[in-house]
């Protein structure tokens, strides 16, 4: 029996080794690239600051504002950002210019410690490229709270790897968040309804 910051982990007679795969990666002082600096990249700019983060990010156009305000560094070219991460986050909509926006050449560029992370669309990932990636350790895990489809079929290889995390597009699952969702509807809703301008009206590109 081990104990460690007060857990106990136990070790049967007949084992002689335990796994240290519980160990994760440190974020202060890593470098994160962001791809797609918009309004919840700058939010995750911004927490990432908290930690020290050496902030790069990737966009069509050049943030000069938000970078100032949090210290990020623009690379024009998506492969600088991807050769010198260490955590890969893709904000990004999904358009005809973004599907399939990360495959297998893009993952090769990555450092082998890299972690990739995707909160925006699963079709963003070529995922046959992202399971061989993963398979073979050419990056060494991938964080997806989007996949394409969802779910995902349940003999998915994606589900049978262990350097791989899926949640089920729950990024904004809490009381708070889903509460004020439905307060910014109803405050879209009333704004129609009087003729008035709408808070957060979504145009046509």
């Amino acid at each position: 029996l081990f104990l460690h910051a007060g857990c106990q982990i136990a070790v049967s007679p007949d084992t002689k080794y335990f796994a240290v795969d519980w160990l994760g990666v440190e974020v202060t002082r890593a470098t994160l690239g962001i791809i797609g600096m918009g309004s919840i990249g700058f939010k995750v700019a911004q927490r990432a600051r908290a930690f020290n983060m050496r902030i790069l990010y990737h966009n069509r156009n050049r943030r000069k504002e938000e970078e100032e305000a949090v210290g990020a560094h623009y690379c024009a070219k998506m492969e600088d950002l991807l050769q010198q991460s260490d955590f890969v986050m893709l904000v990004v909509n999904l358009t005809p210019e973004t599907h399939r926006l990360i495959g297998k050449k893009e993952l090769g560029l990555m450092k082998p410690t890299a972690t990739l992370i995707n909160i925006s669309r699963g079709a963003v990932i070529d995922q046959d490229a992202l399971v061989e990636a993963l398979q073979n350790k050419v990056i060494r895990a991938a964080a997806l709270d989007v996949t394409y489809p969802e779910p995902l079929p349940r003999d998915h290889p994606l589900l049978n790897l262990d350097n791989v995390i899926i949640t089920p597009h729950i990024g904004t699952a809490t009381v708070q968040a889903i509460r004020m969702m439905a307060e910014e509807a109803i405050a879209n809703m009333l704004a129609v309804l009087h003729d008035q301008p709408i808070p957060s009206e979504v145009f046509p590109k």
